[in-house]
């Protein structure tokens, strides 16, 4: 690091002493609920205002928590990727600076992070739910997590002391089970609390809760525009990529099938290990639900199925299984709003939803993340704030997942330490959602191309109109405009009516890749 981080000179212990005795009264400080989810596209919630899915597949629980407070609209990753993002949220540092680069990585718990600064400042810490970091949590009053990605039915969790506990149920109703019992039972109720309740769903392999497996059916939903992108005039890299619905779903895993795959067009190899996780009753209510659907696809691979219309098959699976999941979250975020009613918590507890990245649900032809296209780039930030938020504010800033361990300290009264690369936002969510001067104008983006899906490495920045990133196993630039060009489809970095934004936005690459230290 550079001398421009000072704090990094100072003990640990010292650091935090000094943070704490400056914190002002635990009574005058609100609480915070962080609610994150893994992997939630904004086409899926209909506060955001783009989702083709609104008639079918509302929100209404995320709404409310829009309505009653702010939704960010330019809300980004630095790395779409679970793990990386975690420990982002965590740090308020890009992943080249905390070390957790991507998912083979194993999260350093001695390094500050946000958690320690608010226990030493006198808040209550407690994570329950997908912790994807490798290592135990630290800084943490409380924990019960996820060992590893989880699992969706019948979940185990790591305790905090003594082995781990299988509960029989769907996942993301025992995280807001668990949530509400440390809530109601076991925190201090004279020192405000960070409650961090982090959901599984709804990442692969969009395993629905029992109660929803018969939504949507017999409703086509709408498929995307780019559900069959060809990848022409862009990076080559784009073709090479393996998280295409046509190409590079598994039969058991992803597609919900039993037994051996019929039909070459699916990936052999990965079960269910879900349905292996069921009771005799659940297994029973899956197949009830599933295999008529399953027989009639087997029915119409014998008849002789074309590539187009397996696609679209494999798209409707993907797509009612993927929203059927954040079903369970949205009702699971009305539970936790309708508790801090109940238990008159709501006026003096900050409540956020947001998710570790984005996700494609069928653009481009994909699923997954990774690319820095801006169905993964972006993710979604909601708060509500009473009295501080208005309700109903829709804020342009321009925010990243850096930001998020700077609004926590300066919302406990803890002095933002100088090596945190992230701005706190309570500047924006104290005045309707307006950026202050001097505030970013672009993000930096940094994927390092882990081998998972065969995304090639690459690294960017983005405008507010623009985007430029570069890709260097291939040496090569991409250039969009995202208002003549919402939908990625061209690269213009090599147009000449271009040449100065791309002069512009290269200057501001080099800029941002400076002022975040990247090698």
């Amino acid at each position: 690091m550079t001398s421009r981080h000072p704090f990094i000179l100072l003990p640990v212990a010292v650091l935090f002493s000094l943070l704490a005795a400056a914190a002002p009264a635990a009574e005058t400080r609100p609480n915070i609920l962080y609610i994150f989810s893994d992997d939630h596209a904004l086409q899926a919630i209909t506060a955001y205002g783009n989702s083709r899915y609104a008639e079918h597949a509302p929100t209404p629980n995320l709404d409310r928590l829009a309505k009653e407070g702010a939704i960010f609209l330019n809300s980004f990753c630095g790395n779409s990727i679970c793990g990386p993002s975690r420990a982002t949220v965590l740090t308020g540092k890009h992943s080249h600076i905390n070390g957790f680069i991507d998912n083979r990585s194993r999260f350093d718990g001695d390094q500050p992070t946000f958690p320690k600064y608010l226990q030493e400042a006198g808040y209550q810490t407690a994570i329950i739910g997908k912790w994807h970091l490798g290592t135990r949590p630290t800084g943490f009053d409380h924990f019960e997590i996820l060992p590893g990605q989880g699992s969706y039915v019948n979940p185990d969790f790591i305790q905090m002391q003594g082995p781990n506990k299988r509960y029989e149920g769907y996942v993301t109703d025992i995280v807001t089970d668990l949530t509400i019992e440390w809530l109601e039972n076991q925190r201090d109720p004279e020192r405000p609390f960070i409650m961090m309740s982090q959901h599984k769903a709804p990442h692969r392999n969009w395993m629905p809760a029992e109660r929803h497996y018969d939504l949507f059916d017999g409703i086509d939903l709408p498929e995307p525009e780019t559900l069959f992108d060809d990848y022409a005039n862009r990076s080559v890299a784009l073709q090479q990529q393996h998280m295409t619905i046509a190409n590079h779903f598994f039969w058991g895993w992803d597609m919900f099938l039993h037994g051996e795959p019929t039909d070459p067009r699916f990936m052999d190899g990965l079960a269910n290990g879900e349905y292996a996780r069921m009771t005799d009753e659940q297994k029973a209510a899956f197949d009830a639900a599933y295999g008529p659907r399953n027989q009639a696809l087997l029915d119409a691979l014998e008849a002789g199925m074309s590539d187009e219309e397996l696609t679209r098959w494999k798209y409707q699976r993907y797509i009612k299984n993927y929203l059927r999941t954040i079903q369970a979250v949205d009702e699971n975020v009305g539970r936790l709003l309708d508790y801090l009613d109940e238990a008159g918590l709501a006026d003096n507890t900050i409540v956020i939803y947001s998710s570790d990245q984005g996700f494609y649900l069928g653009e481009h032809g994909w699923y997954d993340k990774r690319w820095m296209f801006e169905e993964s780039l972006t993710m979604p930030f909601l708060i509500r704030w009473p009295g501080v938020v208005a309700p109903g504010v829709r804020s342009e800033a321009m925010i990243q997942n850096i930001d998020h361990a700077p609004t926590f300290l300066e919302i406990a009264g803890v002095e933002v330490p100088h090596d945190i690369q992230g701005h706190s936002l309570v500047p924006i969510l104290k005045n309707e959602g307006r950026a202050p001067e001097g505030w970013r104008e672009a993000i930096y983006y940094l994927y390092s191309g882990e081998p998972t899906h065969r995304v090639a490495a690459h690294d960017g920045v983005r405008t507010e109109r623009y985007k430029l990133f570069y890709l260097p196993d291939t040496d090569e630039w991409q250039l969009f405009d995202l208002v003549e060009d919402p939908k990625e489809m061209v690269s213009l970095h090599d147009h000449p009516e271009y040449a100065g934004v791309r002069e512009k936005m290269e200057q501001i690459y080099h800029q941002l890749r400076d002022y975040y230290e990247v090698e």
